[in-house]
């Protein structure tokens, strides 16, 4: 059970506390954040509702921590995080409980999610020692003009307190995909978690504050983002922020000023089906893509435009393959679950009757009991339905029926968003040139969108994001480069 046992020290009577100083505290408010169980709808936890001054002391304590991290080894930083990730794994259940409890995520795949995360700390801290363990040398007379007597040495160093606001969708394993790479770089972190997953991220931190780091080196700040958002987001001592989650994201990046901005913000994630594809393989695809934990990830499939030719035969294969979905709760490990929010549930709705209103065909009866939507697959869409250009977030699924590729290039280039997409095709000729042709920061050929393994590139154009994420990428966006140049009395030359 969530706040027990091993992890009885972070809960307060009903209350979860924060996480800051290397210390679990209660906030001074006295008050606290209800997060609703999506599947009963009633409140399943609570969190502090912490202050703007114990903000201001997190931050503080990040800037001195980090002063004494930057000087620990890099193999001294790796152990640590090897640790984290150690014991993390080790007591996964209740941080896999609290994921079913406060964002309906299908038990099985909340396990997946805690146990990837672990995984992910430990590629950090090996990736880290590969990147960081290497400067760059450069010599004077490689310019024109110049001898050689002058030396450059240049060397990564951490950008300092890093703010990581990761999405209610993977609270987890998308928060230490922002503090395993800052730590390992040097740099100190302050962790907002959403206020759905909230729980899950806590347990998490506690796991790191088993692990041994330097106190004040990490803090968890839970409370009203209304409250707490604009100092954090624009605090003096903020060197750095890594945000996943939606439309906040652009608001912040006009907040922010002169600090690194690292993004994802979301997406429609077009499905492109070719005349010449392996319709079974696409159609497997979408149901994976589209459906699976209720359609609420970012790279899950927005929107399929297939060719008309086969259009037919595709839904077909889909509407089968969805009669097999099972829908429930998440604690039976059903593949469509509650929605996170009441509003959520709302939105989605409100796509679905606009299309409906508009003429669109519906393969299935729309249902929904509570946050529970029952899977949805909508035929003909139009580009005046809604649904056709906004990102449901749930397990609906529009259908638009195109006459030429290039129709379907245009559709995908058109949106706002611009995260991933997918082409299905058994040409390879075809693929390259449509997936060049498509403006998303990643192309799928022949499978889903989908974010991983772990160290791939992640990264969004338009408004789906700044920067790129990965492992790899996420090390370097949090690191900068220092140089230092001796300067030779005389021109030298090795052998010379």
């Amino acid at each position: 059970m969530a706040g027990t046992g091993f992890y009885e020290s972070i809960l307060d009577n009903d209350v979860f506390k924060y996480y800051a100083d290397g210390e679990w505290k209660v906030s001074s408010s006295g008050k606290s954040v209800g997060i609703t169980n999506p599947s009963t709808l009633k409140v399943q936890y609570k969190v502090q509702a912490c202050t703007q001054d114990e903000v201001n002391k997190a931050v503080e304590s990040a800037q001195a921590a980090q002063k004494i991290w930057a000087k620990t080894p890099l193999w001294k930083r790796a152990e640590a995080l090897h640790r984290f990730a150690a014991i993390l794994k080790d007591n996964k259940n209740e941080i896999a409980e609290a994921l079913v409890k406060e964002i309906a995520k299908p038990h099985k795949d909340a396990l997946t999610e805690v146990v990837r995360s672990g995984d992910l700390i430990s590629y950090s801290a090996e990736e880290g020692i590969r990147i960081l363990a290497e400067g760059k040398f450069l010599v004077s007379d490689s310019f024109p003009g110049n001898g050689r007597n002058k030396y450059c040495l240049a060397s990564k160093i951490p950008l300092g307190v890093v703010l990581a606001i990761p999405p209610f969708n993977y609270p987890v394993n998308l928060a230490v995909s922002k503090i395993a790479p800052a730590l390992i770089a040097g740099n100190a972190v302050v962790l907002k978690p959403p206020t759905q997953g909230a729980v899950s991220a806590l347990h998490m931190v506690h796991c790191l504050h088993m692990a041994g780091f330097p106190k004040g080196l990490v803090s968890a700040i839970t409370g009203k983002g209304s409250e707490i958002g604009d100092l954090m987001t624009m605090h003096p001592g903020i060197n750095c922020i890594s945000f996943t989650g939606g439309d906040t994201g652009i608001a912040i990046s006009r907040k922010a000023g002169m600090v690194p901005l690292q993004m994802e913000l979301g997406g429609k994630d077009c499905c492109l089906v070719l005349e010449d594809a392996d319709l079974e393989l696409a159609a497997n695809n979408v149901i994976k893509g589209g459906y699976s934990y209720s359609g609420q990830r970012c790279t899950a499939v927005k929107v399929i435009c297939v060719m008309e030719s086969v259009a037919e035969e595709l839904v077909s294969k889909i509407v089968q393959k969805m009669t097999k979905l099972t829908v429930g709760m998440p604690e039976d490990n059903c593949d469509i679950t509650p929605v996170v929010s009441q509003s959520s549930a709302n939105f989605i709705q409100g796509l679905v009757e606009d299309a409906q209103a508009k003429g669109a065909k519906f393969h299935q009866e729309w249902k929904r009991e509570g946050n529970l939507i029952w899977p949805l697959l909508i035929d003909n869409v139009t580009p005046d339905m809604r649904i056709a250009w906004e990102e449901p977030f749930g397990p609906v699924i529009p259908v638009i029926r195109i006459k030429t590729v290039e129709e379907g290039i245009h559709h995908c280039n058109a949106n706002n968003f611009a995260l991933q997409g997918c082409v299905f095709t058994k040409d390879i000729n075809k693929a390259i040139l449509v997936s060049d042709a498509m403006e998303s920061g990643t192309i799928q050929i022949n499978a889903a969108p989908a974010r991983g393994p772990d160290h791939f590139p992640f990264q969004g154009l338009r408004d789906s994001g700044i920067g790129s994420q990965g492992i790899t990428n996420s090390i370097q966006m949090m690191t900068k480069t220092k140089s230092t140049v001796i300067n030779l009395p005389r021109k030298s030359y090795t052998m010379g």
